[in-house]
């Protein structure tokens, strides 16, 4: 960590200093900005640097959700899936093209539409039934990413519609490098949209990235920092949020991919702001019942806002994304977790759960839905290092960067 700079994240609950060596944490007042929530805390501090040497990264925005229309579930929608996820984006409905006519049309607004599929020797792949079904949809942003000799009529049909290159080459392998720019870019553009954290352009010129995108940057230097036996997972659980982070080694169905280390951001798996959501995906698996009787609680824990309460949910929180990430849920990437030898928490989590009751959570898990007596090791970032050394990493791509647009 750099002496000379003060590094700051904005989380849904909490945000976070460092400076000096020293870290702090305060939680918000959401009566206030965060500009002014932050100087009336942390003033003191904020004046001793330059805007110049001020860093600042934030997951107050909770990711963003897309619906994805494709023609397989082999090749366009898994693919579209896999760099949407890793891209930290919410996947709320993947719809199949040929079952368009029948599909239900969310109500709610959509950050991203992703249309994909055909290889691009195929033509004639979209028509009406596509361009009927947007027309009811409400969304903000539509990219298509399929076959090439679709574009022209499909882009004279969606307006404001974004076309990049395809995701599926000739030979079938995934193509994500066009695509995963233009959603981390969506992504960083939600950030800093938004009206409180453009306010923070008050006090840095560096540019605002997303907590998720610097603490994935550590992976690969993780394990220098703490007692981290590879191959491991991070999962940061937070108050709007859970991120889980892998090597996409990990990944049982393997991509082809560009990327040593990947992410998934699911975006309604938080204790504090989406607390609602929480509970109910928990009440729709099977599992939680035997759970909660594992914890000596009832399901009227739900209902209470106490200490035991938000405890209960931060273990929920582990047990229910390690699931998502399990065969027991393969609609979403499915990671080999008999293969692991850490686990790594951080976020809020840690200042909630003992080491002891995360571990608990992480048994039972790997007891009830995997059958196995296997136990990775439980490593618990309590001071939000990896976050710092995430920054610093930033840091340095930041200089590198401006050497290279200097050359």
């Amino acid at each position: 960590m750099n002496p000379s700079k003060l590094l700051i994240d904005v989380g849904s609950t909490y945000f976070k200093l460092c400076a000096n060596g020293k870290l702090e944490q305060h939680f918000r007042n959401f009566n206030k900005s965060i500009l002014d929530d932050l100087n009336e805390k942390c003033k003191q501090t904020i004046q001793q640097f330059t805007s110049e040497n001020i860093y600042i990264c934030s997951s107050a925005n909770g990711g963003l959700s897309t619906l994805i229309i494709g023609l397989t579930n082999s090749f366009s929608v898994k693919y579209a899936t896999n760099i949407a996820l890793n891209s930290g984006i919410n996947i709320i409905d993947t719809i199949l093209y040929q079952d368009i006519e029948k599909a239900s049309v969310p109500s709610d607004l959509i950050d991203v539409v992703i249309i994909v599929g055909g290889i691009n020797s195929k033509r004639d792949v979209f028509g009406e039934s596509l361009y009927r079904y947007l027309s009811q949809l409400n969304y903000s942003s539509v990219v298509y990413v399929g076959n090439t000799k679709d574009s022209i009529q499909v882009k004279s049909n969606i307006q404001h519609i974004t076309v990049l290159p395809n995701i599926i080459d000739d030979r079938l392998h995934i193509v994500e490098e066009d695509l995963r720019t233009y959603l981390t870019n969506l992504y960083q553009q939600d950030i800093e949209g938004k009206e409180d954290i453009k306010d923070l352009y008050q006090i840095t010129n560096n540019q605002i990235y997303s907590t998720p995108y610097i603490v994935n940057r550590t992976l690969p230097l993780i394990d220098a920092r703490f007692s981290v036996v590879n191959p491991f997972i991070l999962l940061d659980i937070g108050g709007a949020t859970t991120d889980i982070h892998y090597s996409k080694d990990l990944v049982v169905d393997n991509l082809v991919t560009e990327n040593e280390f990947d992410r998934v951001v699911f975006k309604k798996l938080g204790v504090y702001k989406s607390r609602e959501s929480l509970v109910f995906v928990a009440k729709k698996n099977e599992f939680v019942g035997e759970l909660l009787m594992h914890l000596n609680v009832t399901e009227y824990i739900f209902d209470e806002h106490s200490e035991k309460s938000t405890r209960i949910l931060m273990q929920l929180a582990i047990f229910l994304v390690l699931c998502k990430m399990s065969h027991y849920r393969p609609s979403y990437i499915n990671l080999k977790l008999l293969a692991i030898n850490s686990i790594v928490l951080t976020g809020g989590v840690t200042k909630v759960l003992t080491q002891k009751e995360a571990e608990d959570i992480i048994s039972f898990f790997y007891k009830k839905i995997l059958t196995s007596a296997h136990r990775p090791i439980t490593v618990m970032d309590k001071d939000y290092a990896i976050w710092t050394l995430g920054s610093g990493i930033q840091l340095e791509v930041q200089k590198q960067e401006q050497h290279e647009g200097e050359r």
